[in-house]
């Protein structure tokens, strides 16, 4: 079962992700808050497999509370759930350490399975948003000189595996697609995260957009 935190302020949103999120689909909702500063304590208390977090709400948006949960617990998995007209919000959010992001609108299914992802530690991007969303974070005049040599870092294999990774495989479909046992795609995940200097899944599947190993769409 999958502990959840909701976090939104709006309440019929909330309940609507109940819906979603029921234990006969391997989901508990353990909590909820109705804004980023309320979710910090809650988070806390609770210490749940995942956060579903809006981006927009009083006090302390997504972002803020994002990056704060992180601060506090560098662990911590966070589902950001968005609009279509929040790409700047949402790579700011993907900066703070959110694992991956959710149009709220998505099918029940790729939600459920957008937690599952977080929560087992994979990341999720919908492919809806994803390209915007890199095109934005890539708009961001910060950039890294040393990212192409950690990319050379990489071995053949190290570079199979992140290609899957930016098309948004899980480990286990990775496994399958290679040939290869799930502990050996972990510890191929592992490495790549060192090597790279990622905190996360989604934070290689943005180096893999960003550094042209993988295309939007492609």
């Amino acid at each position: 079962m999958i502990s959840v935190v909701l976090v939104d302020d709006q309440e019929l949103a909330r309940a609507g992700l109940r819906t979603i999120l029921r234990r006969p689909y391997g989901f508990d909702v353990v909590g909820e808050a109705a804004d980023g500063q309320a979710a910090l304590a809650e988070v806390a208390r609770l210490r749940p497999d995942a956060v579903v977090m809006d981006v927009r709400m009083p006090r302390m948006d997504g972002v803020a509370a994002t990056r704060a949960l992180l601060a506090a617990d560098p662990a911590a998995r966070v589902l950001v759930l968005t609009t279509f007209g929040e790409d700047s919000v949402l790579a700011a959010a993907l900066r703070a350490g959110a694992s991956g992001f959710c149009l709220k609108d998505a099918p029940a299914e790729d939600i459920q399975r957008a937690v599952r992802a977080v929560a087992a530690g994979d990341g999720w991007l919908d492919p809806a948003v994803c390209g915007r969303v890199l095109r934005r974070y890539r708009a961001d005049p910060a950039t890294d000189p040393d990212a192409v040599r950690r990319l050379g870092d990489l071995t053949a294999r190290e570079l199979d595996v992140l290609k899957l990774i930016g098309r948004g495989l899980t480990n286990a479909e990775i496994a399958r697609a290679l040939v290869v046992g799930e502990g050996t795609v972990k510890t191929h995940v592992g490495r790549i995260f060192t090597k790279l200097a990622v905190r996360d899944r989604a934070a290689a599947v943005v180096f893999a957009f960003d550094h042209g190993v993988v295309h939007p769409g492609g």
